[in-house]
């Protein structure tokens, strides 16, 4: 056992190691613009080295990362001290910190009712504003909370920062005031951002953070100038000349006065339940927000209360951040392998050290296919950012070549499937490498556990492991054989009881009549969705005259386009897919559209129509089926081509979509009245100004 010495000698060589280590990402993120780890890995390891100086204080020293609030300036700018600290917040991470940190309140001000606004925490680049007389004098870094970098030039380009204030309403204006906020980029700005740098051959930004701290740290403000950026604000540092707000509310309102556009949606709450309440609710809101927050900032409304409460450790006591879990984290590639999809697709897939992203441990994430791999460099032994958002699969985001120790191995796409051996093949233009044998057991275990799936067949009861292990054993030859099962060969199986065989014959005998569209989904046509089925079984009612129908009747059908209309011509045209059709015919299986509402008058036909957000009266997924049984496209995405959006409540950025292209949008009384018969009352579109003034003054999105 290592003796009280030993132990304090790891102790501090941890602490030099964590120190070293932080300073590095550091110097990374803040000065070169190009870090090599995601935010959850820096965070986990400032909070090893604060819960280690916590437990041994003699190891404090000035100079360690735990002492400043970021990092030092960078040389190529001028430096401008700020007359009040930026000070970095504190985090929470579960309702019992919360708690912990509302009740230190207590105790510094005891019987003291406390008031708190809670906002959504941007993830952006914090700036201070300085104006004199009203006018922009000078924008600045947080720096190391003391010092920051002189970025006023590009500040200047920012269209949503005033380069003069709006005189306010019955005060008068100030006479110096510090604005302080967070530099950010929307979502699709972000994207659009990134397909530029890709086809100009640069490398892309790992997240809209990263490009918005780049984009201001830019010599020439030139360049600054052409990326999208924006700006929300959160507060004021300091103000002369004019009546201080009393509480954090009437600042942020007094902000607005002046021109600019404060933290979205902040909310007075009177007790930490209604403030725990909220920052659940911006969590589950959090994927459907044009821009990214990694938390809500939670503050003390009352301005007195702030200045009496003061602050600890360079973050202020009257503050604090939930953090949400990460979606982001850096892990290592341990192989890669190669899957075969249901349509003989060989789909590339990395395997990883296991991570947490979001509370979901994650091992695997999709590559896509092979110029996936090229484009993003990835090889097996690489350090990567792994993303994953609400329910989408994990997917690399990038490699990080700086992490690379000449280990690491460069992947090829095999050149005969993994699964039974065949050449693979590869259409010129295709992205996708193909299995070439349509009797790949690989396939027909994929199109088995495809075709009994949930929004299509839906047979519970036979899994991926129970439909694999029959393919084994040679009981399904194609998915029409799952209609004539040997039942007394099954109830001879290890491991499956009379009463599992009985509930699964019975799952099996009551998906013989599934909606056509199920049907049409089910049989696992290429590039063929739920929502393109519903359209293909909407026009031609019945599988035999989906058959029957020529290439050019199928293309011709709204909301299929080419590249669709080919696909399932070819699969009908198959001799192989019409025999298993046969089959499912003679097996009783129902070929034709039995769905109420399929047969008489369409009175919406020829309208498309985009349904967004929630709705109070009725379930989203069954309000656009039954416009699509009235006749109407419920499509999925706006264009210049949809008749008009139906926006529910938090409907999100295909309502600000609409606005910028002039497509009406409507209400969840028109969609009631569509969904009775009634065409809608389609009103005059707002102008190209008018939309896009909207659309950049962000009403679209409050």
């Amino acid at each position: 056992m290592p003796s009280v010495v030993e132990r304090l000698e790891g102790v501090g060589h941890r602490v030099e190691e964590l120190r070293s280590t932080i300073d590095r990402l550091n110097h990374e993120y803040y000065v070169l613009d190009r870090p090599t780890a995601s935010d959850a890995e820096y965070d986990a390891l400032l909070s090893e080295l604060r819960s280690l100086e916590a437990a041994y204080p003699d190891l404090v020293t000035p100079d360690s990362p735990t002492q400043r609030v970021g990092s030092t300036p960078s040389a190529r700018f001028g430096e401008i001290v700020h007359p009040l600290p930026l000070l970095s917040l504190s985090n929470v991470f579960s309702r019992e910190e919360l708690d912990a940190w509302a009740q230190r309140l207590v105790r510094i001000l005891p019987d003291t009712p406390f008031r708190f606004v809670t906002e959504p925490k941007i993830d952006g680049l914090a700036v201070a504003l300085t104006y004199l007389d009203g006018v922009l004098d000078h924008g600045a870094t947080r720096g190391d909370g003391f010092v920051g970098e002189d970025i006023t030039a590009n500040l200047r380009t920012i269209p949503s920062i005033p380069l003069r204030l709006r005189t306010p309403s019955g005060v008068p204006l100030p006479s110096r005031v510090e604005v302080r906020g967070e530099v950010y980029m929307r979502r699709r700005d972000f994207a659009a951002l990134n397909d530029r740098v890709e086809r100009e051959g640069g490398r892309p930004f790992m997240n809209p953070r990263n490009a918005a701290a780049g984009a201001l740290r830019q010599l020439d403000p030139r360049i600054t100038a052409t990326r999208p950026l924006r700006l929300f604000v959160y507060g004021i540092g300091y103000l002369h000349g004019a009546p201080p707000p009393l509480s954090h509310l009437e600042s942020l309102e007094l902000l607005r006065n002046l021109g600019f556009d404060p933290s979205p949606e902040a909310t007075s709450h009177d007790s930490v339940e209604a403030v725990w309440t909220r920052c659940q609710e911006w969590l589950a809101r959090r994927d459907d927000l044009p821009f990214e927050i990694d938390g809500v900032v939670i503050k003390v409304d009352d301005l007195r209360q702030q200045e009496e409460l003061g602050a600890v450790s360079r973050e202020p006591r009257w503050a604090t951040a939930y953090k949400f879990p990460p979606v982001q984290q850096t892990t290592r590639v341990r192989d890669i392998i190669v899957n075969v999809g249901r349509t003989g697709t060989l789909n590339p897939l990395a395997l990883l050290d296991p991570v947490n992203i979001g509370g979901v441990t994650v091992s695997r994430a999709t590559l896509h296919n092979e110029d996936e791999v090229a484009r993003k460099d990835i090889r097996i032994g690489d350090w990567v950012v792994v993303q994953r958002a609400g329910d989408v699969i994990p997917q690399i985001v990038q490699s990080i070549p700086e992490r690379r120790d000449g280990s690491e191995r460069a992947f090829e796409m095999p050149s005969h499937c993994p699964s039974c051996g065949t050449p693979t093949h590869r259409e010129p233009g295709e992205a996708m490498r193909y299995c070439t044998n349509a009797a790949c057991p690989a396939q027909l275990a994929q199109r088995v556990q495809h075709f009994v799936g949930r929004g299509a067949m839906d047979i519970v009861g036979l899994g991926e492991k129970l439909s694999d292990r029959f393919v084994e054993l040679g009981l399904i030859h194609d998915v029409a054989d799952i209609f004539a099962l040997d039942w007394d060969a099954i109830g001879t199986l290890d491991r499956l009881g009379e009463k599992s065989v009985a509930n699964l014959r019975a799952a099996i005998e009551a998906s013989r009549t599934r909606p056509l569209p199920r049907l049409i989904f089910a049989l696992g046509i290429r590039h063929i969705g739920e929502r393109a089925a519903e359209l293909l079984a909407d026009r031609f009612g019945s599988l035999d005259a989906l058959s029957a129908a020529s290439l050019d009747e199928i293309k011709a059908v709204p909301g299929i386009g080419p590249k669709l209309a080919d696909s399932v011509f070819e699969f009908l045209a198959e001799p192989r897919n019409q025999a298993v059709i046969a089959k499912l015919r003679a097996a009783g299986v129902s070929l034709a559209d039995t769905r109420d509402g399929t047969s008489g008058e369409r009175p919406l036909l020829g309208l498309t129509l985009v349904l967004t957000g929630r709705f109070s009266a009725v379930n989203r997924g069954d309000a656009e089926e039954r416009l699509r049984r009235l006749g109407a496209n419920a499509a999925g995405s706006v264009s210049k081509k949809t008749t008009a959006v139906i926006a529910g409540d938090d409907a999100g950025g295909k309502a600000a979509r609409a606005v910028e292209l002039g497509v009406p949008v409507l209400g969840e009384m028109e969609l009631l009245a569509m969904l009775g018969g009634e065409r809608p009352p389609v009103p005059t579109p707002n102008g190209p100004k008018k939309a896009r003034r909207a659309a950049s003054s962000g009403e679209a999105e409050a």
